[in-house]
């Protein structure tokens, strides 16, 4: 199988919210070779909605940059790789506002998408949004900043340090049954906390009641990113197990 070319992009907003997760349910969601990462006795699981500009094939300049708004559901997961245990996370769904991922995501830009509708707005800090696709939705009201609040870290510099960790994204690729890694890269790294005044995920909800819960909000905002084929992770592509 070839290897997707590497994207470059500009990251206007990054918002990650995460869930506390049953491991059992984690389990039944996550395919082998891949597992649950574990704190503490707890799957992390949760969404992400980012807004790129400039995104083009690693060679193209900037100016010639496509634009969108994406959203990605995910689980934190961990595999072997000889005697070494590697982090990252495996993504059930994408969804993206433009054309280009949906039509050649998977073959010229990384990851699978589907189409989605969304509707954004951005004033300073505070950042309202919603997502609709068929038969799924998302929307989420987060303010940047006040005290920070969480079961799974003790400061944003600790959950900050986890999801630069877990920057490779496993995912199944056009035939259903193929696990595709793309890695995210950013020569600067910042995270923010973020206060959560309403979320909502129509994949979350849908789980058993207490079985995700709500745990922390952060922001990653201005930053270039890199998407790309890890040079690890047992190559860019392995069969699922049988």
């Amino acid at each position: 199988m070839s290897v997707v070319p590497g994207v470059k992009a500009h990251l206007r907003r990054r918002l990650l919210v995460s869930y506390r997760l049953d491991p059992d349910i984690a389990r039944t969601l996550v395919p082998a070779p891949l597992r649950p990462q574990l704190i503490d006795g707890q799957a992390i699981g949760g969404f992400c909605v980012l807004g790129l500009d400039a995104i083009r094939p690693r060679w193209f300049s900037a100016r010639l940059g496509l634009r969108s708004e994406n959203a990605a559901h995910r689980i934190a997961v961990e595999w072997d790789e000889g005697d070494t245990v590697r982090t990252g996370v495996f993504i059930l769904e994408r969804h993206s506002s433009a054309w280009h991922p949906v039509l050649f995501g998977g073959r010229l830009f990384p990851g699978v998408h589907r189409r989605a509708r969304f509707a954004v707005d951005e004033h300073g800090g505070r950042y309202a949004m919603g997502m609709d696709a068929s038969g799924e939705h998302l929307d989420a009201d987060v303010e940047v900043g006040g005290a920070w609040t969480s079961a799974f870290f003790g400061s944003v510099d600790e959950a900050s340090a986890f999801y630069r960790s877990g920057r490779i994204g496993w995912s199944l690729g056009h035939d259903g049954r193929t696990l595709e890694a793309v890695a995210l890269a950013a020569e600067e790294w910042a995270v923010e906390a973020a206060q959560a005044h309403s979320v909502h995920s129509s994949f979350f909800d849908a789980l058993p009641r207490g079985s995700a819960v709500l745990d922390h909000v952060v922001v990653m905002r201005d930053l270039d990113i890199t998407m790309e084929a890890p040079a690890t992770a047992v190559g860019a592509s392995r069969p699922l197990a049988v």
